[in-house]
């Protein structure tokens, strides 16, 4: 795959790194008495990014669309050596689909009635399809391909915007953090992945909103890297390129989250970027300049 334009020129990582290794988080329960929804979290990103908050002391609320799967992670979760130690961590999981209003603001009215608050929000649930031509051709192939794409697309922002929609106000009263899985796509353009890349850009807008909206609450959308997952399985000629572990975007998010990154807030951040590189030699730009956002290419 290659790199898009939209990057920035740091070292590039696969798996934790000193920058962001979640040990101490770990070892000091730094997120206890927290409350983290995660969606999207039956499998995957969303399974490892609940685990490690579960491991660094947090209590979870699971959401996704299979009950059976959600079972499983909570009892994993709860089974870890790491949150068997520690004894105070809850994990309640909610079946919904994230595309469904109701569905979503009974789930998070769920969470909230369960534990009184929410402090941090993973907007993680996705879709990603395979495709091998150009969307306009997809009509003259099968009738169900236009539902197909846009059925990415509702997954990828309208389900962001949902969870948003119904834990924003809730985070507005904790001064909490809404986290994007985002992803490489929403900074590029590669030939078929149009539903993909475009819903995925379209909540970088999003996540823009939010935080300036929202500015009590710090929002990031961020690309968790290259991962082999359920997801990625559909599209078989990126296998290649899925060389990042997922415990890559499960410590960055708790980085993101630890109160040491809210300068990020309302920015796109790739996980494959070493931070601290980042923060050394970007920060001071992207703060003045309004940096890591989606602009219009102007020529000058």
């Amino acid at each position: 795959m290659p790199a898009p334009p939209e990057d920035l020129p740091v070292t590039l990582h696969h798996d934790i790194y000193p920058g962001i290794d979640p040990t101490s988080h770990f070892k000091n329960k730094t997120y206890a008495g927290k409350i983290v929804l995660v969606t999207g979290s039956s499998r995957g990103i969303g399974q490892e990014i609940a685990l490690f908050y579960a491991r660094a002391g947090a209590s979870l609320a699971l959401l996704a669309r299979d009950q059976a799967s959600l079972d499983v992670v909570k009892e994993l979760i709860l089974k870890d050596e790491e949150v068997v130690k520690d004894g105070s961590v809850r994990v309640e999981v909610f079946e919904a689909d994230v595309c469904s209003v109701r569905e979503v603001e009974g789930a998070v009215r769920g969470a909230v009635g369960k534990f009184g608050k929410l402090d941090i929000v993973v907007a993680n649930a996705g879709k990603a399809d395979l495709y091998d031509r150009p969307h306009v051709e997809m009509a003259a192939f099968t009738a169900d391909d236009p539902e197909k794409w846009w059925k990415t697309v509702e997954v990828n922002l309208r389900g962001v915007y949902n969870i948003a929609h119904y834990s924003l106000p809730h985070l507005d009263k904790t001064s909490g953090y809404f986290v994007i899985t985002s992803s490489l796509a929403a900074q590029a353009r590669f030939p078929f992945l149009s539903p993909y890349s475009v819903s995925k850009h379209a909540v970088g807008r999003l996540n823009e909103y939010i935080a300036l909206e929202h500015p009590k609450v710090k929002s990031i959308a961020f690309h968790p890297g290259a991962i082999k997952t359920a997801i990625t399985a559909t599209n078989p000629s990126m296998a290649q390129y899925c060389i990042d572990t997922l415990q890559l975007p499960a410590a960055t998010v708790l980085r993101f989250t630890s109160g040491k990154a809210d300068w990020l807030s309302g920015r796109y951040f790739n996980a494959n970027w070493d931070f601290g590189e980042v923060e050394e030699r970007f920060r001071g730009r992207v703060v003045e300049d309004e940096g890591l956002v989606s602009r219009l290419a102007v020529p000058l």
